[in-house]
């Protein structure tokens, strides 16, 4: 009987003096109806979005209130393309023989944190060593703090090919990497190599589907994988839940890729009219990272910054994207917001707003591919991407409507994620 009392008294005790969160918004940005609404306040109750009232509210006396009346709100963002692990610097392909995975994990808290106070409550990791899986992890435990992170692990290469992990390796240390690995080179090793994704922990599978710019080898656009291959890695993967992102230069490469069945092609810089169709008609995205192409072409020009394989790459590709990006948006493929964040510095993923309205996308469609759409693809639009009642309490401000001055996106002034504050 006396722990009978002890359950109701905390019981009444919790109901009595739970609190209350009262957003008052100069603006909110509607994602869903992509209109600018003004006065309003966003009731949030723990973690979740209760209600949005007109004008500016208050609730009991315990509650809290906070003034974002000069202020336009947003949902917390979402980036589809970010490495957690690391970050671009002139020792990063040393720091592949010297760091251990300690090493890696203590630099990632720093990153994840950089990218939750940039306003970025949700992002897919698109590759590293594992580690990512471990940080996902104790992010949703609350041991650190950060972005929900659904992440591919390791990503999932051919020999010699991008995301092969020893590329560039002495021979004696070359090896033999296979599946368990992220090494593919047949059908059967594509399906053991997603369900050994899964076994560790991964929530998506990611591809390269062609060469790469910062690999050493020296393609940045041949095909890497059969159709055949890619086929059998995106069926395997819907078997286990997965979707899959392909990271993708050449056009061959990124019609098999599409052909296979992957929902998201990244980077896309040498895409054709053919492959911008085949991309509408099998409802794959773009996700365009125009600042990581911005950036390895402006460091190709530091002597020394990368190894001498990877320059003429960069200089090719990396200019090339953001013009890609304009004429797949007005071919009318789907875009998806992801910026890349590791091959430039972590915490400036806003930039990418600002290149994409250069580029011709209008400001409220570029909001809601970092909001709506890609909360679609992760299976999430139901929780985020939108301030609705229901919705988790994901939230953020800034101090300009982006819809008139996008660049106000890169200076993220209030930051809440699973209704907690991280940043006012």
């Amino acid at each position: 009987m006396k722990y009978t009392y002890t359950l109701l008294f905390l019981l009444i005790s919790t109901t009595i003096f739970a609190q209350d969160t009262y957003l008052q918004c100069g603006k909110l940005i509607d994602t869903k109806k992509g209109k600018v609404l003004t006065q309003k306040t966003i009731v949030v109750s723990r973690n979740k979005i209760v209600k949005i009232e007109n004008g500016y509210t208050t609730g009991k006396k315990e509650d809290i209130v906070i003034d974002l009346k000069n202020k336009t709100i947003l949902p917390g963002l979402i980036d589809m393309h970010v490495h957690l692990e690391m970050e671009t610097n002139p020792k990063a392909y040393l720091q592949k023989y010297t760091d251990s995975e300690a090493d890696i994990a203590f630099k990632s808290v720093n990153y994840a944190n950089k990218t939750l106070m940039a306003g970025f409550t949700t992002v897919r990791d698109l590759g590293g060593s594992g580690v990512n899986i471990s940080l996902k992890k104790a992010i949703s435990q609350g041991k650190i703090k950060g972005p929900r992170i659904f992440t591919a692990g390791k990503a999932l290469a051919t020999t010699g090919g991008h995301a092969d992990p020893t590329n560039g390796n002495k021979r004696s240390l070359i090896g033999d990497p296979g599946p368990k690995d992220g090494v593919v080179n047949s059908i059967e090793d594509a399906k053991k190599a997603v369900r050994q994704r899964y076994k560790n922990g991964a929530d998506l599978i990611k591809i390269t589907a062609t060469g790469g710019v910062l690999s050493v080898a020296k393609s940045s656009s041949n095909p890497q994988f059969t159709i055949e291959e890619i086929k059998a890695i995106c069926q395997t993967a819907k078997d286990y839940g997965f979707h899959v992102a392909a990271h993708a230069h050449g056009d061959e490469g990124m019609q098999r890729a599409i052909l296979g069945g992957v929902k998201t092609i990244e980077h896309g810089t040498l895409m054709s009219n053919k492959t911008m169709d085949l991309m509408k008609q099998y409802d794959a995205y773009l996700v365009p990272t125009i600042t990581a192409g911005k950036e390895v072409s402006q460091k190709a020009k530091i002597d020394g910054y990368y190894p001498e394989i990877i320059v003429p790459k960069a200089l090719e590709i990396g200019p090339k994207i953001q013009n890609t990006f304009k004429q797949a948006y007005d071919h009318g493929v789907g875009i998806a917001f992801g910026t890349d964040a590791g091959v430039y510095k972590h915490g400036q993923n806003g930039k990418e707003f600002g290149f994409m309205v250069e580029a011709g996308m209008p400001a409220m469609a570029v909001l809601q591919s970092a909001t709506t759409t890609n909360a679609e693809i992760l299976n999430m639009n139901d929780q985020i991407g939108q301030i609705s009642p229901g919705f988790l309490a994901d939230i953020v401000a800034v101090n300009d409507d982006p819809t008139q001055k996008i660049d106000t996106m890169e200076n993220i002034v209030f930051v809440m994620k699973d209704g907690k504050i991280y940043k006012q």
